[in-house]
Protein backbone atom coordinates (compact mmCIF):
# COMPACT_ATOMS: atom_id res chain seq x y z
CA UNK A 1 0.00 0.00 0.00
CA UNK A 2 1.32 3.34 -0.69
CA UNK A 3 1.64 5.94 1.31
CA UNK A 4 -0.83 9.04 1.09
CA UNK A 5 -1.32 12.23 3.52
CA UNK A 6 -4.87 12.48 4.91
CA UNK A 7 -6.47 9.80 4.04
CA UNK A 8 -7.04 6.96 6.55
CA UNK A 9 -5.35 3.85 4.32
CA UNK A 10 -8.60 1.60 5.66
CA UNK A 11 -10.54 3.78 3.41
CA UNK A 12 -9.14 3.93 -0.22
CA UNK A 13 -7.48 0.80 -2.12
CA UNK A 14 -5.72 0.98 -5.15
CA UNK A 15 -6.12 -1.83 -8.02
CA UNK A 16 -4.41 -2.06 -11.84
CA UNK A 17 -7.27 -2.02 -13.85
CA UNK A 18 -6.47 -2.71 -17.60
CA UNK A 19 -8.35 -0.83 -19.82
CA UNK A 20 -7.89 0.18 -23.60
CA UNK A 21 -4.64 -1.65 -23.86
CA UNK A 22 -2.62 -0.60 -21.16
CA UNK A 23 -3.27 -0.62 -17.25
CA UNK A 24 -4.20 2.32 -14.77
CA UNK A 25 -3.57 2.76 -11.75
CA UNK A 26 -6.81 3.22 -9.85
CA UNK A 27 -8.05 4.59 -6.23
CA UNK A 28 -11.11 3.33 -4.73
CA UNK A 29 -13.42 3.68 -1.55
CA UNK A 30 -17.00 3.44 -0.35
CA UNK A 31 -19.09 0.71 -0.92
CA UNK A 32 -18.82 -1.60 -3.49
CA UNK A 33 -22.57 -1.52 -4.37
CA UNK A 34 -22.87 1.73 -4.11
CA UNK A 35 -23.87 4.23 -7.06
CA UNK A 36 -20.35 4.32 -9.44
CA UNK A 37 -18.37 8.43 -9.34
CA UNK A 38 -15.53 8.27 -11.57
CA UNK A 39 -13.22 11.19 -11.16
CA UNK A 40 -11.09 12.39 -13.37
CA UNK A 41 -7.38 14.01 -12.62
CA UNK A 42 -5.80 16.83 -14.57
CA UNK A 43 -2.12 18.19 -14.78
CA UNK A 44 0.35 18.24 -12.86
CA UNK A 45 -2.14 15.92 -10.62
CA UNK A 46 -3.02 12.44 -10.20
CA UNK A 47 -5.76 10.79 -8.20
CA UNK A 48 -4.65 12.74 -5.09
CA UNK A 49 -6.36 15.56 -6.51
CA UNK A 50 -9.89 14.52 -5.08
CA UNK A 51 -8.45 13.42 -2.14
CA UNK A 52 -11.16 15.44 0.15
CA UNK A 53 -14.04 14.73 -2.14
CA UNK A 54 -12.95 10.77 -2.54
CA UNK A 55 -13.24 10.44 1.26
CA UNK A 56 -16.72 12.56 1.20
CA UNK A 57 -18.29 11.03 -1.24
CA UNK A 58 -17.13 7.50 0.00
CA UNK A 59 -19.13 8.53 3.10
CA UNK A 60 -21.95 9.41 1.60
CA UNK A 61 -22.31 5.52 0.01
CA UNK A 62 -21.00 6.04 -3.32
CA UNK A 63 -18.45 3.85 -4.68
CA UNK A 64 -15.92 6.27 -6.30
CA UNK A 65 -13.39 5.35 -8.64
CA UNK A 66 -10.37 7.56 -9.30
CA UNK A 67 -7.86 6.08 -11.63
CA UNK A 68 -4.27 7.56 -12.11
CA UNK A 69 -5.24 8.53 -16.00
CA UNK A 70 -2.57 7.50 -18.52
CA UNK A 71 0.82 8.67 -18.39
CA UNK A 72 0.89 9.58 -14.87
CA UNK A 73 2.04 8.23 -11.41
CA UNK A 74 2.15 4.18 -11.53
CA UNK A 75 -0.15 4.06 -14.72
CA UNK A 76 1.60 2.73 -17.60
CA UNK A 77 3.24 5.25 -19.97
CA UNK A 78 2.93 4.27 -23.60
CA UNK A 79 5.49 5.99 -25.53
CA UNK A 80 4.68 8.59 -28.69
CA UNK A 81 2.74 11.67 -28.41
CA UNK A 82 0.08 9.81 -30.92
CA UNK A 83 -1.13 7.76 -27.89
CA UNK A 84 -2.00 10.62 -26.00
CA UNK A 85 -4.84 11.98 -28.35
CA UNK A 86 -8.54 12.36 -27.38
CA UNK A 87 -9.76 9.33 -28.75
CA UNK A 88 -7.42 6.96 -26.49
CA UNK A 89 -8.08 9.27 -23.52
CA UNK A 90 -11.80 8.61 -23.27
CA UNK A 91 -11.30 5.19 -24.36
CA UNK A 92 -9.41 4.38 -21.39
CA UNK A 93 -12.38 5.53 -18.66
CA UNK A 94 -14.99 3.98 -20.91
CA UNK A 95 -12.83 0.54 -20.96
CA UNK A 96 -12.02 1.41 -17.07
CA UNK A 97 -16.06 1.46 -16.57
CA UNK A 98 -16.69 -1.79 -18.72
CA UNK A 99 -13.81 -3.92 -16.47
CA UNK A 100 -15.94 -2.55 -13.54
CA UNK A 101 -18.93 -3.76 -15.26
CA UNK A 102 -20.62 -0.45 -14.74
CA UNK A 103 -23.08 0.76 -16.96
CA UNK A 104 -23.82 4.28 -16.02
CA UNK A 105 -22.14 6.30 -13.63
CA UNK A 106 -21.63 10.22 -12.14
CA UNK A 107 -18.77 11.85 -13.71
CA UNK A 108 -16.31 13.78 -12.37
CA UNK A 109 -13.08 16.09 -13.91
CA UNK A 110 -10.76 18.90 -12.97
CA UNK A 111 -8.26 20.83 -15.76
CA UNK A 112 -7.05 18.50 -18.38
CA UNK A 113 -9.94 15.49 -16.24
CA UNK A 114 -12.52 17.89 -17.55
CA UNK A 115 -11.37 17.56 -20.84
CA UNK A 116 -11.76 13.86 -20.98
CA UNK A 117 -14.92 14.57 -18.92
CA UNK A 118 -16.20 16.60 -21.66
CA UNK A 119 -15.32 14.84 -24.71
CA UNK A 120 -16.93 11.17 -22.81
CA UNK A 121 -19.87 12.90 -22.26
CA UNK A 122 -20.77 14.08 -25.91
CA UNK A 123 -19.06 10.83 -27.04
CA UNK A 124 -21.58 8.80 -24.28
CA UNK A 125 -23.76 10.55 -23.27
CA UNK A 126 -26.06 6.94 -22.62
CA UNK A 127 -23.08 6.29 -19.98
CA UNK A 128 -23.41 9.42 -18.21
CA UNK A 129 -25.48 9.96 -15.39
CA UNK A 130 -24.88 13.17 -14.33
CA UNK A 131 -21.50 15.73 -15.48
CA UNK A 132 -19.41 17.78 -12.88
CA UNK A 133 -16.57 19.84 -14.08
CA UNK A 134 -14.24 21.95 -12.03
CA UNK A 135 -12.05 25.08 -13.45
CA UNK A 136 -11.96 23.09 -17.53
CA UNK A 137 -13.96 25.29 -20.04
CA UNK A 138 -15.60 22.91 -22.77
CA UNK A 139 -12.66 22.43 -25.50
CA UNK A 140 -15.01 24.00 -28.02
CA UNK A 141 -15.01 27.43 -25.87
CA UNK A 142 -11.39 26.60 -25.35
CA UNK A 143 -10.26 26.66 -28.49
CA UNK A 144 -12.49 29.56 -30.00
CA UNK A 145 -11.63 31.86 -26.69
CA UNK A 146 -7.68 31.52 -26.53
CA UNK A 147 -8.04 32.25 -30.78
CA UNK A 148 -9.88 35.54 -30.05
CA UNK A 149 -8.75 36.89 -26.87
CA UNK A 150 -4.94 37.91 -26.06
CA UNK A 151 -5.11 37.85 -22.63
CA UNK A 152 -6.26 34.02 -22.40
CA UNK A 153 -2.89 33.31 -24.64
CA UNK A 154 -0.76 34.89 -22.05
CA UNK A 155 -2.13 32.51 -19.35
CA UNK A 156 -1.47 29.52 -21.33
CA UNK A 157 1.83 30.29 -22.19
CA UNK A 158 3.21 26.98 -20.81
CA UNK A 159 1.06 24.93 -23.52
CA UNK A 160 3.41 26.51 -26.23
CA UNK A 161 6.37 26.01 -23.82
CA UNK A 162 6.17 22.09 -24.01
CA UNK A 163 5.40 21.76 -27.76
CA UNK A 164 9.68 22.09 -27.11
CA UNK A 165 10.71 18.38 -27.13
CA UNK A 166 12.63 17.41 -23.74
CA UNK A 167 13.25 20.76 -22.97
CA UNK A 168 10.48 20.94 -20.58
CA UNK A 169 11.14 17.92 -18.91
CA UNK A 170 15.30 19.05 -18.62
CA UNK A 171 14.25 22.19 -16.84
CA UNK A 172 11.35 20.82 -14.32
CA UNK A 173 14.01 17.82 -13.02
CA UNK A 174 16.98 20.41 -12.74
CA UNK A 175 14.96 22.94 -11.11
CA UNK A 176 13.33 19.58 -8.96
CA UNK A 177 9.89 20.74 -10.51
CA UNK A 178 10.12 24.19 -8.51
CA UNK A 179 7.74 25.73 -11.85
CA UNK A 180 5.18 22.93 -10.80
CA UNK A 181 4.90 23.19 -7.05
CA UNK A 182 4.62 27.25 -7.27
CA UNK A 183 2.06 26.59 -9.70
CA UNK A 184 -0.48 24.66 -7.34
CA UNK A 185 -2.71 25.51 -4.34
CA UNK A 186 -0.61 27.06 -1.65
CA UNK A 187 -3.21 25.28 0.59
CA UNK A 188 -0.87 21.90 -0.43
CA UNK A 189 1.73 21.05 3.08
CA UNK A 190 5.41 20.26 2.47
CA UNK A 191 4.90 16.83 2.72
CA UNK A 192 2.15 16.61 0.02
CA UNK A 193 4.16 18.69 -2.12
CA UNK A 194 6.86 15.60 -1.93
CA UNK A 195 4.30 13.37 -2.12
CA UNK A 196 3.89 14.93 -5.62
CA UNK A 197 7.66 14.96 -6.57
CA UNK A 198 7.52 11.38 -6.24
CA UNK A 199 4.56 10.95 -8.92
CA UNK A 200 6.53 13.13 -11.00
CA UNK A 201 9.90 11.24 -10.68
CA UNK A 202 8.46 8.16 -11.84
CA UNK A 203 10.61 7.25 -15.36
CA UNK A 204 8.51 8.43 -17.96
CA UNK A 205 5.98 10.28 -16.30
CA UNK A 206 7.04 13.91 -17.05
CA UNK A 207 7.27 13.42 -20.90
CA UNK A 208 3.85 11.04 -20.87
CA UNK A 209 2.12 14.14 -18.96
CA UNK A 210 3.47 16.44 -21.36
CA UNK A 211 2.17 14.33 -24.12
CA UNK A 212 -1.42 15.63 -23.36
CA UNK A 213 -0.55 19.16 -24.20
CA UNK A 214 1.48 17.77 -27.43
CA UNK A 215 -1.48 15.75 -28.81
CA UNK A 216 -3.77 18.78 -28.00
CA UNK A 217 -2.31 20.87 -30.75
CA UNK A 218 -2.57 18.83 -33.71
CA UNK A 219 -4.78 19.10 -36.51
CA UNK A 220 -8.85 18.87 -35.40
CA UNK A 221 -7.92 17.39 -31.87
CA UNK A 222 -11.19 19.63 -30.27
CA UNK A 223 -12.97 18.98 -33.23
CA UNK A 224 -13.85 14.93 -33.43
CA UNK A 225 -16.52 14.55 -30.31
CA UNK A 226 -17.78 17.73 -29.91
CA UNK A 227 -21.81 17.97 -31.13
CA UNK A 228 -23.39 21.70 -30.26
CA UNK A 229 -25.10 20.33 -26.67
CA UNK A 230 -24.39 18.93 -23.74
CA UNK A 231 -27.72 16.66 -23.00
CA UNK A 232 -26.53 15.29 -19.38
CA UNK A 233 -27.24 17.54 -16.07
CA UNK A 234 -24.32 18.99 -15.86
CA UNK A 235 -22.68 21.03 -12.51
CA UNK A 236 -19.41 23.62 -13.07
CA UNK A 237 -17.64 24.86 -10.11
CA UNK A 238 -15.21 27.59 -10.98
CA UNK A 239 -12.47 29.04 -9.19
CA UNK A 240 -12.48 32.86 -10.27
CA UNK A 241 -8.91 33.36 -9.24
CA UNK A 242 -7.70 30.94 -11.65
CA UNK A 243 -4.53 31.94 -12.94
CA UNK A 244 -4.75 29.30 -15.75
CA UNK A 245 -8.19 29.94 -17.49
CA UNK A 246 -10.03 32.90 -17.67
CA UNK A 247 -13.62 32.80 -15.10
CA UNK A 248 -15.40 34.02 -18.60
CA UNK A 249 -14.82 30.74 -19.89
CA UNK A 250 -17.16 29.16 -17.58
CA UNK A 251 -20.94 30.66 -18.93
CA UNK A 252 -19.67 30.51 -22.12
CA UNK A 253 -19.08 26.43 -21.39
CA UNK A 254 -22.49 26.52 -19.61
CA UNK A 255 -24.50 27.60 -22.43
CA UNK A 256 -23.52 24.69 -24.39
CA UNK A 257 -25.31 22.36 -21.52
CA UNK A 258 -28.94 21.74 -21.63
CA UNK A 259 -29.91 21.97 -17.42
CA UNK A 260 -26.91 23.18 -16.57
CA UNK A 261 -25.95 24.90 -13.15
CA UNK A 262 -22.80 27.01 -13.14
CA UNK A 263 -21.26 27.98 -9.21
CA UNK A 264 -18.78 30.78 -9.15
CA UNK A 265 -16.32 30.32 -6.14
CA UNK A 266 -14.73 34.04 -5.89
CA UNK A 267 -12.01 33.37 -3.80
CA UNK A 268 -10.51 30.12 -4.93
CA UNK A 269 -8.33 29.49 -7.70
CA UNK A 270 -7.90 26.72 -10.42
CA UNK A 271 -7.20 24.37 -7.16
CA UNK A 272 -10.93 24.74 -6.36
CA UNK A 273 -10.75 21.35 -4.78
CA UNK A 274 -8.04 21.51 -2.39
CA UNK A 275 -8.52 25.19 -1.53
CA UNK A 276 -12.60 24.56 -0.99
CA UNK A 277 -13.28 21.11 -0.68
CA UNK A 278 -16.86 22.24 2.39
CA UNK A 279 -17.83 24.39 -0.50
CA UNK A 280 -17.21 21.97 -3.65
CA UNK A 281 -18.32 19.08 -1.42
CA UNK A 282 -21.61 20.70 -0.08
CA UNK A 283 -22.16 21.80 -4.19
CA UNK A 284 -21.57 17.91 -5.22
CA UNK A 285 -23.69 16.49 -2.42
CA UNK A 286 -26.88 18.50 -3.84
CA UNK A 287 -26.05 18.12 -7.42
CA UNK A 288 -25.51 14.28 -7.07
CA UNK A 289 -28.99 13.52 -4.88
Amino acid sequence: MEKHTDLNSEQITFEYISTNGIKLYTAFAGPKDGPPVILLHGFPDFWYGWKNQIEFLAKKGFRVIAPNQRGYYLSEKPKGVKNYIAENLVADIIGLADALKIEKFYLGGHDWGGFVAWALTTRHPDRIRKLFIANMPHPLVMNRYIKEHKSQRKKSWYIFFFQLRLIPEIIFKVTKYKFLTSSMSRSLSTEEKEFYKEAWKKPKAMTSMISWYRASTRKNAFQWVFPPKITVPTLIVWGKKDTFLSHEMAPLSIAICDGGRLEIIKDASHWVLQEKPEEVNSLLSSFLD
